[in-house]
């Protein structure tokens, strides 16, 4: 190609890569049961990662989030799927977002919580994240009421989508699952009703 990115004549430009490329075989770092974290490599290069940070007040889950991708990377989308798995109830967890998801200087991204009649737990999703596309994102916090007594296991469906700005333009869907155990929700928790 010369410096006006035209091809010489009789030769082909390269082909544009089509799709996103899906990274669901993330590396798990777990620093304590309530403190998960999923590494994203593709090549022997990280490309994001998701991490949970649980803490329990009265029977309450308080999940603090972080999702950190590569420079030259934006989000596209954040999607989470929350849920405890118990027996006995038909009943979901009860999530609610705990804070403002709202970067330095742009309005709010769009957020929707919805419970799927056919997939267990509360989904999340976030997009038009504008200003946070490009960042850290460490401003997305949930609380989580247990659906039962004994329900001490929560889980974490994430899918967060990439785009980069690399002359490529490559795309990358990361997914990954995290298990968290509170052992202190056994018998504790404030579902009361």
């Amino acid at each position: 190609m010369n410096h006006l990115g035209v091809a010489p004549r009789g030769t082909r430009p390269a082909p544009p890569i089509e799709g996103a490329q899906t990274l669901s075989d993330p590396t798990l770092h777990a620093e304590s049961s309530g403190r998960r974290s999923l590494s994203f490599t593709t090549a022997g290069e990280e490309i994001g990662s998701v991490g949970v940070d649980g803490t329990v007040t009265s029977g309450i889950v308080d999940l603090q989030t972080e999702i950190w991708h590569r420079e030259g990377t934006t989000a596209k989308s954040i999607k989470f799927r929350i849920w405890m798995p118990t027996s006995g109830t038909d009943s979901p967890a009860e999530v609610a977002v705990r804070s403002p998801v709202e970067g330095d200087s742009s309005s709010p991204p769009s957020v929707s919580l919805s419970t799927p009649r056919r997939d267990p737990g509360t989904t999340i999703e976030i997009d038009d994240l504008d200003d946070l596309a490009d960042e850290t994102i460490s401003t997305l916090a949930f609380f989580v009421r247990p659906p039962s007594k004994t329900a001490t296991t929560l889980l974490i469906d994430a899918a967060v989508d990439l785009t980069s700005s690399d002359l490529l333009g490559s795309e990358y869907s990361l997914e990954g699952r995290l298990r968290l155990e509170f052992p202190s929700l056994d018998g504790t928790s404030s579902l009361r009703r």
